[in-house]
């Protein structure tokens, strides 16, 4: 049995000034030893009341029967608005509900036939590019996100991406580093009053979203066409069946921006997770190589997701008073429902910590109800989610039927929660064809 790597936890809450550290450097070694064993956690914080629900009943309140009363927190909205905008992600009440009614046709599952030829022939050259690096060390992580990138892109508008992949690449990097660390100001200050780390995101605001207009040009200078090519054709011919209205061209920038975004970038890092654990587990590799198209990709791609699910929290403020399963939220608490801990949590999970992609094979029972969170859930639940299913399940299947992957080095590589749940380095790999 593997034991998948984790980074230290905290016998005991955290002082303060060490709980404000690790946000900012490592969100996951934030949440003491009881996080994994009891329904609810709550503290003060600055004034405020926290709570981390673990509590299945509580989970489903929050998020399916009353996703209304609660928003997301002044923090996660001055991190993520410079990189999604308006989008989809980060827009509330009437101005959510007419994007996801708009948005939902052109992700829905009729449309899966025309994105999978696109993943399929991207995810080709892939593989057939990285013949060319057997021997050597390789840079997975890199791969895959470049790759994700690239699928997103042509999913998107039907271009390659080598002209714009690397500024884009570059930028995000840049973004991760120096602007997605909460600062305490960050944490304290309505999004009315802006911080000084705010006025530095507003300048990459302004030159993500020029990267974004100019990739949107030279799409729109396409020829039309008849029939639908890719998604960015879909969302322009996207109306709401209620108002007939369709996306300005800000909003249209704006929700190309979200996809793009959490299309590659969290299917890049499931990718990666899941090729560290195949790499450590030779025998489920094998198994997945002997049979590629069977069930085990999928299997291996969601374990990897409850091992390391990409967005490993979510944080909501309460707009006014409710009662969650048991648990009082007075107005303007913070409620946090990680699927970090409900996926390792010892109630819910046998052997939490290890990789067992058989608890995802047919004919096994599933996991306890609102324990196993990968895309959220609930009114808001990830609109991409089977996009990204299928198309890491695709990479992986592939990648692992062409070759054998294997570390060069027996160092752990342990998950780093900032913004998604990305390595604390990026090991090199070899590779061998099968």
């Amino acid at each position: 049995m593997y034991i998948a790597p984790k980074p230290p936890v905290p016998a005991e809450p955290l002082p303060f000034r060490q709980l404000f550290r690790a946000i900012r450097t490592n969100a996951l070694t934030s949440w003491p030893e009881a996080a994994y064993e009891q329904p609810v956690l709550r503290r003060t914080l600055m004034g405020r009341t926290n709570l981390l629900l673990n509590e299945p009943d509580a989970i489903h309140h929050v998020l399916v029967e009353n996703p209304g009363n609660y928003r997301r927190s002044p923090a996660a909205l001055r991190i993520l608005r410079p990189i999604a905008g308006q989008g989809l992600l980060l827009s509330e009440g009437d101005t959510w509900r007419l994007q996801r009614r708009t948005i939902a046709p052109a992700l829905a599952p009729r449309v899966m036939p025309m994105l999978i030829r696109y993943i399929e022939a991207t995810t080709s050259e892939a593989m057939d590019a990285l013949v060319q690096r057997i021997g050597g060390p390789v840079d997975l992580l890199l791969e895959m996100q470049n790759l994700t990138l690239e699928i997103a892109g042509r999913s998107m508008f039907s271009l390659e991406m080598g002209r714009y992949g690397g500024e884009m690449r570059r930028m995000l990097t840049d973004y991760a580093a120096n602007h997605a660390r909460p600062s305490m100001m960050d944490l304290v200050l309505p999004p009315s009053i802006p911080t000084w780390g705010d006025f530095a995101r507003k300048r990459f605001q302004r030159r993500w979203m020029a990267l974004i207009e100019s990739i949107m040009h030279d799409r729109l200078a396409a020829p039309e066409s008849d029939t639908p090519r890719d998604l960015f054709d879909l969302l322009r011919a996207a109306r709401d069946p209620e108002t007939g209205a369709g996306f300005s061209p800000d909003e249209l920038r704006d929700q190309v921006a979200t996809l793009i975004l959490a299309g590659h970038e969290t299917t890049a890092v499931t990718l990666f997770w899941a090729l560290t654990l195949l790499a450590r587990v030779p025998d489920t590799q094998n198994a997945l190589a002997a049979n590629p198209s069977g069930p085990l990709g999928r299997a291996v791609v969601n374990e990897a997701l409850r091992l390391y699910p990409p967005a490993y929290l979510i944080v909501r403020e309460a707009l006014g008073p409710d009662v969650a399963g048991q648990e009082r939220i007075g107005r303007g608490d913070i409620v946090m429902i990680a699927p970090w801990i409900l996926h390792r949590h010892r109630g819910f999970w046998r052997d939490p910590d290890a990789f067992d992609p058989a608890r995802f094979l047919p004919g096994t029972p599933p996991p306890p109800r609102f324990s196993y969170l990968p895309f959220g859930a609930g009114p808001r639940i990830c609109v991409g989610a089977q996009f990204a299913l299928t198309e890491a399940t695709l990479v992986l299947s592939a990648l692992i039927g062409r070759f054998s992957v294997n570390f060069e080095s027996d160092r752990p590589v342990l998950p780093v929660g900032i913004v998604t749940t990305q390595p604390d380095h990026a090991p090199a790999f070899r590779l061998a064809r099968r």
